[in-house]
């Protein structure tokens, strides 16, 4: 007899070893044609599954969370097959489903033309057909050297060489449909007609075999997967709307910043790109005085001794540039600032009365990010982080936790964000201290987060190399997630760099150390502000908060007298006095997005009015100008100092 315990706590007996077909079954028949995969004990398997034992099963319908991963890499399995039926020459590699889509690799013969984005067509057509024949996806296990004997027989020498990679005792998964199969972990759905019609192929690029660049070029092709069709048609109007939104196209629109090539990776942030900039660090710092921290400035350049005693040049040495100076010392740019705290920490006599002690630091830090990898404003080499590290005792770790979330969340409802998700990080694969430092770590972190009320979800092997972290994700107004904040447990750095506080006791002990930042880069959380809000800035972050325009040039007397009043009240405004149609200026100033217009003609100057127009609106409101210019301080308040 085996007992399943399902989701909801009901429990179902069989006579007999059971797969995750017959469980949907008996079930119902509603769940069983909608299934397509389930778990069994936490781990995602294949409907065709056998349990053989009592165990937790929880079936995966087309409607849940996790469906559209199984659904992508099915239809990467399809697309690998169309191209091969269309193109028998080319060789398959590997093809994963990524955020919003999947991939596969392609090896085409110097003799073969590449593929372009006009073979789409074709190779989309080619795979209705095999979603429509609705071939299962079967599984089978072969020994290593039959798996490798039929891959190379096909001439398929990517999947030979792989298949050798693989260790000894290895299970050699393939995964058939039809007649055509690959090499595969799994899993999948129960057939290809299970895609559906919800796919499009978007885009063509290079890769290397293996992601080294002494290896053949590979071709990848990369599409996207949904459900259905209405939600494939609401991600293309998405992408859409984020193409409108690409912050390196409104920041050239905008005038707030460039790139170039002889500073790769490296903001030049023009006069009303730098606005926005210190309007954030303003509000930040207010917040962080507010919340009682500390604001310090630490050395961009130290010796490698440091990074060697903190465990960064051991972990992260790849990241950071590093120069020789007169005497031969080798030295690096700071990639973070967290050892440089710990050195201000220790260099005071620290009481237990003295904690917490929560230390800020505006810092800029550098990392040598591949050049594939770098992103306008988003990823760069060189950025600055709203830094801080708290260095508390164990049983302050839930107090400052609560005290942080509070911090985070009241910022980001300020800046626009009111939908915050949750991940929690646990101990990577590459990382410092033993694993009774680990459990404790991570174990001090789930309480405090419990304890703060967060909901969170398990983001496994991901956690910094010294401490598992919380890492706050952000919805932006069309629907993308962005990783922003963190808070991060470290018991590992305070030991490796001697830090320590004298207690109640008379002793010396070892403080925790919590890394946080919130909005993480500023670079890139102005890049993310500037595609939620679309350039269109509440009007306290706005670069410029009013254009003075003038109707006619006897009007530009007025116009300079109002500029004048409107900067002294700290108002950032520009006027506009040019011998041009007023239509022309408004729409000028409305596609930079000035958040405001002051439209001036004579009756204005006559009468002390202003004539308002708000982005976005085609209305104008009449006021006399010292009622206007009151109105718009209150406006242009951040929310912090209303």
């Amino acid at each position: 007899m085996i007992s399943i315990t399902l989701p909801d706590g009901s429990i179902r007996q069989y006579d007999n070893p059971v797969s995750g077909t017959e469980i949907a079954k008996s079930i119902g028949s509603g769940l069983l044609k909608s299934s397509i995969a389930m778990t069994v004990d936490g781990e995602q398997k294949d409907l065709s599954f056998i349990v053989k034992q009592d165990a937790n099963i929880s079936i995966i319908t087309r409607q849940s969370d996790e469906a559209l991963e199984i659904i992508r890499h099915d239809c990467a399995h399809i697309l690998a097959q169309a191209v091969q039926e269309l193109y028998p020459n080319t060789q398959i590699t590997f093809g994963p489903s990524i955020a919003d889509g999947f991939y596969y690799d392609f090896y085409r013969p110097d003799t073969e033309e590449k593929f372009s984005i006009n073979d789409f067509e074709k190779i989309e057509a080619k795979m209705a057909e095999i979603i429509k024949k609705d071939e299962p996806f079967v599984r089978q296990v072969w020994k290593r050297d039959d798996a490798h004997k039929h891959f190379s027989n096909k001439g398929e020498k990517f999947k030979a060489e792989h298949i050798l990679t693989l260790p000894d005792n290895e299970e050699i998964s393939v995964y058939t449909q039809g007649e055509w199969l690959d090499l595969c972990r799994g899993i999948h759905s129960p057939s290809t007609g299970v895609v559906g019609n919800g796919f499009k192929l978007m885009k063509v690029a290079g890769a290397y075999w293996r992601g080294d660049a002494k290896n053949p070029q590979l071709q990848r092709i990369y599409g996207t997967a949904w459900r259905d069709k209405k939600e494939l048609k609401t991600y293309l109007q998405r992408l859409e709307e984020a193409e409108k939104r690409d912050h390196r196209r409104l920041g050239k629109e905008m005038d707030l910043f460039h790139i170039q090539e002889e500073a790769v990776g490296n903001v030049f942030w023009h006069p009303n790109g730098w606005s926005i900039y210190r309007a954030l660090e303003d509000y930040i710092r207010r917040q962080q005085v507010k919340y009682g921290y500390k604001e310090v400035r630490t050395p961009q350049i130290l010796d490698r001794s440091l990074w060697e005693k903190s465990g960064h040049w051991e972990k992260f040495r790849e990241a950071m540039f590093t120069m020789e100076d007169s005497d031969e010392k080798t030295l690096a740019i700071k990639p973070m600032n967290c050892p440089c705290h710990v050195e201000i920490f220790k260099k005071g006599q620290i009481s237990y009365k003295n904690l917490p002690l929560r230390m800020a630091e505006f810092g800029c830090c550098h990392r040598n990010e591949p050049s594939g990898a770098l992103h306008g404003i988003m990823r760069v080499r060189a950025f600055t982080q709203d830094d801080a590290h708290i260095f508390c005792m164990e049983n302050q770790i839930v107090s400052e936790t609560k005290l942080f979330c509070e911090m985070l969340k009241n910022v980001y409802k300020d800046l626009g964000f009111a939908d915050v998700k949750v991940k929690f990080s646990d101990r990577p694969e590459l990382r410092a201290g033993d694993d009774k430092t680990w459990d404790k770590a991570e174990l001090a972190l789930k309480d405090a987060t419990e304890k703060s009320g967060l909901e969170w979800t398990l983001n496994s092997g991901e956690g910094a190399f010294y401490g598992p972290k919380l890492e706050f994700v952000l919805t932006d107004a069309i629907g993308r997630d962005w990783q922003c904040g963190t808070l991060q447990v470290d018991f590992v750095l305070p030991e490796r760099l001697d830090a320590s506080y004298t207690g109640e006791d008379n002793s010396s002990h070892r403080p925790v150390m919590l890394h946080r930042a919130i909005l993480g880069s500023f670079e890139r959380f102005i890049g993310i502000l500037v595609e939620n809000y679309g350039g269109k800035f509440p009007l306290w972050i706005a670069p410029v908060q009013v254009v003075v325009a003038t109707i006619t040039d006897s009007a530009s007397e007025y116009a300079n007298q109002v500029a004048k009043k409107l900067k002294a009240k700290g108002i950032r405004v520009e006027t506009d006095i040019r011998s041009e149609k007023i239509n022309y200026k408004v729409r000028e100033h409305s596609l930079k997005k000035v958040p405001v217009q002051f439209i001036l003609g004579n009756r204005e100057a006559e009468q002390n009015t202003v004539a308002i127009r708000r982005l976005g609106t085609d209305k104008q409101e009449v006021l006399d100008l010292d009622i206007a210019i009151s109105n718009l301080i209150d406006q242009a308040k951040a929310p912090d100092m209303g």
